[in-house]
Parts: structure tokens; C-alpha cells; sequence
């Protein structure tokens, strides 16, 4: 198991970041893991806290594009690699329904309803 990223604001709204990934050891590792983090965002619950989840993402997202030195360039690129994964998953979502696969879509914090329901 790796920490992908661990941020933490403090009493005194200092901010620390943590993770057990290292870069220049693995740079493979974040291509490997964007599909899989993907993945986990359209199919996985999260115990009822995707709307936070998803609230610092973006957070995350716009202040390092608020300290970017090209951010047109970044935007670009972020669009660029986000439309290819877009395809990507559609293709996927594809071949599972040509596969017989039922396919269901779930707003943040809201689940299937089960036999507990």
C-alpha cells in the first residue's frame, strides 16, 4: 500500500503535505495510477465523503494552477491527457455493455439501493 498523498491543514492554517511516493525512484508510477484513480472516482463509493474528496481535488487543482509558472500551458496539457483518458473510459464502458455488463451511474454520496435500503 503507498500513501498517494496526505494533506493536512493545522490549527494555525500552516499546511503539510505526506506521501510514500517518490518521483525519481518510480516515475512510471503516476501514469500506472491514473486509470486506477479514474476508475475508482465513476465506480467506487467512498463511504459517503466523495463531495469532500472530490472538493479538496479541486482545491488541490486550482492552487497549483495558481502558482503555475505556464498556466496555459498547464491547462492545455491537463485537457489534453483528461480528453484522452475520457475516450479511454468511454471505450471501456463500451465493451462492457457489448458484454452484457449493466452500467449505473451514481451521484457523490448517493449509492444502489440494496436489500438494506
Amino acid at each position: 500500500m503507498k500513501k498517494l498523498l496526505e494533506v493536512v491543514v493545522n490549527d494555525d492554517h500552516s499546511v503539510r503535505f505526506d506521501t510514500d511516493f517518490d518521483a525519481g525512484k518510480d516515475p512510471g508510477f503516476m501514469t500506472e495510477v491514473i486509470p486506477l484513480l479514474a476508475l475508482a472516482m465513476t465506480t467506487t463509493l467512498w463511504g459517503g465523503n466523495e463531495r469532500s474528496v472530490l472538493a479538496a481535488i479541486r482545491a488541490l487543482a486550482i492552487a497549483d494552477l495558481g502558482v503555475s509558472v505556464n498556466r496555459s500551458e498547464m491547462i492545455l496539457g491537463l485537457d489534453q491527457a483528461s480528453a484522452r483518458l475520457e475516450e479511454a473510459m468511454r471505450a471501456a464502458r463500451e465493451e462492457m455493455r457489448q458484454a452484457g455488463m449493466e452500467i449505473q451511474s451514481f451521484a457523490p454520496g448517493v449509492g444502489p439501493r440494496g436489500p438494506h435500503s
